[in-house]
């Protein structure tokens, strides 16, 4: 009852009252990783930071106190964090008991997480023709596949950032998605060309057309998450963005009101496609309100 009277609130107090608070926290909760991936710029291996619960706790106190309600806890990866008997289920119970509404895990689903409780958990998955493979390593989307399938979590679903490399293997892999029984719904970005991973900017006249095959398949009924409204503008003309919606929490505990791609300088050709949904829900696009409310309304168990 409390994030069904919350959302609209906040909203009103965006839209009408100029009040800028954030909705949702991006935690990062390490940069340790069992990856090497071609797109990271986050992954630390000769000294990767792992938080301490104080200091997450902390944080998260913080994020909360700020106005935000939902929480996404990501590394490096985040299934990796331990301390002592603590792991990331021992994370995810604290978010609540500080009053957040859910906590989310975004992992590359290479370690089994089938006691993860979080309310929702999505997968990166980069391709199934060896598009991930070539991106994340050998071998690495046959283990994402079986520990999709074992994890047994109802509100599982994937994420596919769409860069050069992987970008003609898009429609497999929504379709991979539709057909597997074990996935809810899948989500499109594109590569942001942070700094080191410029080649895999995808130009804007390719996005363009990745973005109509997209479109075609959400309105031939695939689970999409994305909405229609969102995914138009995400072609490239400029918009007005809101990524201060959601804050984020850095692996070195920088804290950042927006998304870091502003001090990266690289808004211009940002390919996080929540800036679309984000300013769709603020012109008042009535499927991409649809789209969120299902998305937030259905989290929480």
């Amino acid at each position: 009852m409390k994030k069904l009277f919350y959302l609209p609130l906040w909203f009103l107090r965006a839209k009408f009252l100029g009040r800028r608070a954030p909705l949702q926290t991006v935690l990062f909760i390490n940069n340790q990783c069992n990856l090497a991936c071609r797109h990271c710029n986050i992954y630390s291996r000769e000294a990767p930071i792992v938080k301490s619960f104080a200091t997450i706790r902390e944080e998260l106190a913080y994020a909360h106190a700020l106005g935000s309600r939902f929480v996404d806890f990501e590394g490096g990866e985040p299934t990796l964090w331990r301390e002592g008997e603590r792991d990331l289920n021992s994370l995810i119970r604290l978010a609540k008991e500080l009053g957040f509404y859910s906590a989310t895990v975004t992992t590359n689903a290479q370690a089994d997480f089938q006691h993860c409780e979080a309310d929702s958990i999505w997968v990166s998955l980069d391709g199934v023709n060896g598009g991930h493979d070539r991106i994340r390593g050998e071998g690495t989307f046959e283990r994402l596949r079986k520990n999709i399938a074992s994890s047994g979590h109802p509100r599982l679903s994937v994420n596919m950032v769409v860069n050069s490399l992987n970008y003609k293997e898009v429609r497999d892999t929504i379709e991979f998605a539709a057909q597997n029984p074990h996935i809810r719904s899948i989500s499109l970005n594109f590569h942001t060309p942070f700094p080191g991973t410029e080649d895999l900017f995808l130009d804007w006249e390719t996005r363009s057309a990745v973005i109509d095959e997209i479109i075609a398949l959400k309105k031939a009924g695939r689970p999409i998450m994305n909405s229609l409204s969102g995914l138009k503008l995400m072609k490239g003309e400029p918009f007005a963005k809101c990524c201060w919606v959601t804050n984020f929490i850095m692996p070195d505990g920088e804290r950042l009101p927006q998304c870091q791609g502003q001090a990266a300088n690289v808004c211009d050709r940002c390919g996080f496609c929540m800036a679309g949904e984000m300013r769709s829900v603020f012109s008042l696009k009535p499927d991409t309100i649809l789209a969120g409310l299902k998305l937030r309304m259905g989290e929480g168990r």
